[in-house]
Formats: structure tokens, sequence, C-alpha cells
């Protein structure tokens, strides 16, 4: 068989799939009261492929994607909450529910042991930090290491990377895949990348992402930078409302999305240095306090000796404030080398 025949047959067996894959979602979408044909294939197209997001988005925002009525909306998501008991529960239960949080291994056993065992799923890291920090370093590294089976630290699902600042590098990849016994170009082929060019098509890139979540398996999204579009597009206080509205309903959708789906949501952030900083550091993470009360995990990066990097947990629901040295190399992210 040559290698276009292989190809093709490949294809159709994608093809095929996603049929098969689109006609379960539609069943199980229409299994909801008051959910039709119509509607299941209305909510299916805007990338509500799962009862449990339709359940954690409000209303407004489900008539606004899918263009149903607003009351028909909030009647689906009421079903569909009660569906999966996303109502009151106890401390107990919540626990239990926590046990299906899994983390990715950063490739450092420092910086993993500094996140409490990795990049956690159904939640935001942020890391932070001036150019050359190892943001992207790490977030390639990631992308590696997500295709991992899960007793070696990964998912073994595929990467979405957003790439907003032009910086990802398949030839950084190459490396890295071969450090950890990955074949490269089947590591290539996992990792799906996305430039965006504004904060509209960077937003809209995360919405379209929702249906191929689970299609594609989908265990990581990498959004690097976050915040570099709001920044360039809104100049100036009077822009700095509708700036801050709009990170705040992207952010929203990535917190979502990590919950609905059980992925790990990873961005970058820029910063800016205040000079009027007499006390601590005159350097600040972008984006306000939006930003920094809607990411589950905030990590700030700063340059150590050559190419040693300096982690330090700056927010955490549960663990405390800490550090970690990490170094960056040819093959990624690992620890640092003990000098004799």
């Amino acid at each position: 068989m040559s290698k276009i025949e292989g190809r093709k047959k490949g294809i159709d067996r994608d093809v095929n799939a996603e049929k098969s894959w689109r006609q379960q979602v539609l069943r199980e979408i229409s299994s909801l009261p008051g959910v039709g044909k119509t509607i299941a294939l209305k909510l299916f197209d805007a990338g509500y492929v799962s009862i449990k997001l339709i359940a954690v988005t409000s209303p407004r925002v489900l008539a606004e994607e899918t263009g149903i009525g607003e009351r028909t909306a909030e009647k689906i998501v009421n079903v569909a909450r009660e569906i999966i008991g996303l109502e009151f529960t106890t401390a107990r239960d919540f626990l239990d529910k926590r046990k299906h949080v899994k983390h990715i291994t950063t490739g450092s056993h420092s910086l993993d042991e500094l996140l409490g065992g990795g990049i956690e799923t159904q939640g935001i890291t942020e890391f932070y930090g001036e150019y050359r920090t190892g943001k992207t370093q790490i977030c390639h590294t990631l992308a590696v290491t997500v295709q991992l089976p899960e007793d070696k630290g990964g998912l073994g699902a595929r990467a979405l990377y957003v790439d907003t600042e032009g910086t990802f590098r398949p030839e950084r990849i190459v490396p890295i895949a071969k450090r950890f016994g990955l074949d490269p170009d089947k590591v290539l082929e996992n990792i799906i990348v996305a430039r965006a060019f504004s904060t509209d098509h960077q937003m809209e890139i995360v919405r379209r992402a929702k249906k191929y979540i689970p299609l594609k398996n989908i265990g990581l999204i990498v959004v690097d930078s976050l915040t570099n579009h709001f920044r360039a597009e809104y100049v100036g206080i009077d822009t700095l409302a509708v700036r801050q509205q709009k990170l705040n309903i992207h952010i929203h959708d990535l917190q979502r999305i990590a919950f609905a789906f059980n992925v790990a949501v990873v961005v970058t952030n820029q910063v800016v240095t205040n000079p009027a900083t007499f006390y601590g550091s005159p350097i600040s993470a972008i984006g306000g306090h939006i930003l920094a009360h809607n990411v589950t995990t905030r990590v700030s990066l700063r340059k150590g000796k050559g190419t040693k990097r300096i982690a330090k947990l700056e927010d955490s629901p549960y663990l405390p404030e800490s550090e970690a040295v990490f170094e960056i190399g040819d093959d990624g992210i690992k620890d640092t080398e003990i000098e004799e």
C-alpha cells in the first residue's frame, strides 16, 4: 500500500468516526426535555456537544451563541444542571469529584512539586513574567508531555496551541519529543496549532474549539499569550473598561471548557512595570483584578543564572506560596543539574 492510499484510508476512517460521534452527541443532546432535532443541531453547531457544557453556561450566553430564545435556553440549562447534579453538594461529595482532576508533568520535578503534581485539569494555570523567562518554553514542553500516558505524567491526549505572538516553533518540539521517547512526527500530528491575529479571532478560536475537544481527544489548551492582542488593540484609559469586559468573557469561556471537558488550560501573560513603585516588585501582570481573580493557579517567572529560571507560586486555592528552580534546555523544561 502506498503512502497516498494509506493516508486516504486514514481520512476515510476519521470521517466515519466523526459521523458516528456526531450522531451520538445529537442523541445525547436530544434526550434533554424540550430539545428537538432543530434545537439539538443549533446546540451542536455552536459547540455545545455535552450536557455538562450546557449546564455550566448561562442561559443568556447560550441563547446568544446558538440563536435560540432566552426562555428556551433557560429551560434547557436548568434541566442540564439537574441531570449532572450541578446544585448543592456536600464537601465529601465534592472531594470525590476532585479525584477526577488529573495532572500533566512540566518536565521538571521541582516545578511539578510546586504545582502540587503538575498542571491541573479543570482549571486555568497562568505563567507570567518578563521576556525570556521561559513562558513559551513551558508551553512547548507541555504540548509534548500531555501526550504521554497517564502513568508517565501525561493524559494520552492532544494539545491545542493558540499562538497570539507567532512564537510557536515546531522545530522545538522535535528534541523534546525525543527526550520523552516519543515519535516526533506523531507528536507534531497531535499538536493542533491556531494562530490568532486579533482579540475577536482569539476568542472565536476558543469558542469553536468546544466542538473539537472530545472529537480530537484534546487534553490541553495553551493560549500564548492571553493578553497580547488585548494590550495592543485597547490602548489608553478610555478603552480599559471595554478591554477588561472582553477579557472577562474570554477567561470565562476557558473556565467553562476546562471544567466541562476535564482539560487543562495554560495561559501565558505579559507584564508591565510601574516606575512609581518604591517598595516591592515594580513588575505586575497584565489583566488586572479580572484576570487575577479568574485564573486557578498563578505562577510568576524570573531569570536566574544562565539557563536557570525561578518560578514563584503567587496564588493557588490550596497550595502555599513557594518557589522552585528549573532549567531551559534544548529538550525542554527540566530540573537543574547539581553543580559539584
